[in-house]
């Protein structure tokens, strides 16, 4: 019997590979931060994709992992003491990846905190007030007449990106040299903000030419590369 087994979630995803972390996710900007944590550091893993077009967020064997019914989740077997670990919240599984690894997050105290608090910068406004701007430009929100909404979010995305153009003003990556957990976080939504949500000249994008150099310098990464398309889209 795997230390796997006794979860529900294995039952509606097997594990082929039980000895392997798991993970439980979809290519989103949430998703892919984890995906493409994985893939930098080269632990092995195993990805289920979870189809919200089948409302599997909402099955019992996900909630049995996630109760908040939400991408990703991760099921490692070999977690603290060597017991197994559900895990949740795309910042604490980047946090928990990057002390399981020792990759990705300074050492040193001060900039290990440092790092931290742009992560939660990403976490608490990033992406959710992207996330706004996508649903209020892109999606069912556009139907809305009162365009107040609309504007609060995309005068907030702007001084979200405007707080990350001064920070990377003479920096390579978030903290300076080196690439960390919080240009893991934060650049899928930069991302998805100017592609996929389309609203690049509704944010002002050209204004912000660190972010820009940055975000290219992140999609030029194979890591991150193969982390955008894991898990597969069937």
């Amino acid at each position: 019997m795997s230390a796997l087994s006794a979860f529900p979630i294995t039952d509606k995803w097997p594990a082929t590979q039980p000895d392997r972390l798991q993970l439980y996710s979809l290519p989103t900007p949430n998703g892919v931060k984890v995906s493409i944590m994985l893939e930098e550091t080269g632990l092995p893993y195993e990805a289920h994709l979870v189809s919200f077009e089948r409302n599997e967020q909402f099955s019992p064997e996900f909630l049995s992992l996630n109760p908040n019914n939400k991408i990703p989740a991760i099921l490692d077997p070999n977690g603290p003491d060597g017991q197994p670990l559900a895990l949740f919240e795309s910042g604490a599984i980047l946090l928990y990846l990057a002390e399981k690894t020792g990759q990705l997050l300074p050492k040193a105290p001060a900039e290990r905190y440092q790092a931290i608090q742009w992560l939660m910068f990403q976490m608490g406004g990033i992406g959710p007030m992207f996330g706004q701007v996508g649903f209020f430009h892109k999606f069912a929100g556009r139907e809305f007449e009162d365009k107040r909404p609309l504007n609060r979010y995309v005068e907030e995305a702007r001084r979200l990106l405007g707080v990350l153009e001064q920070r990377l003003e003479g920096r390579d990556w978030l903290m300076g040299a080196d690439y960390s957990i919080a240009d893991i976080a934060i650049f899928p939504w930069v991302r998805n903000l100017v592609g996929f949500y389309e609203a690049g000249e509704l944010v002002q994008f050209e204004r912000f030419a660190n972010v820009r150099r940055v975000l290219d310098a992140f999609l030029t990464r194979p890591a991150v590369q193969r982390g955008l398309a894991i898990p597969q889209r069937a």
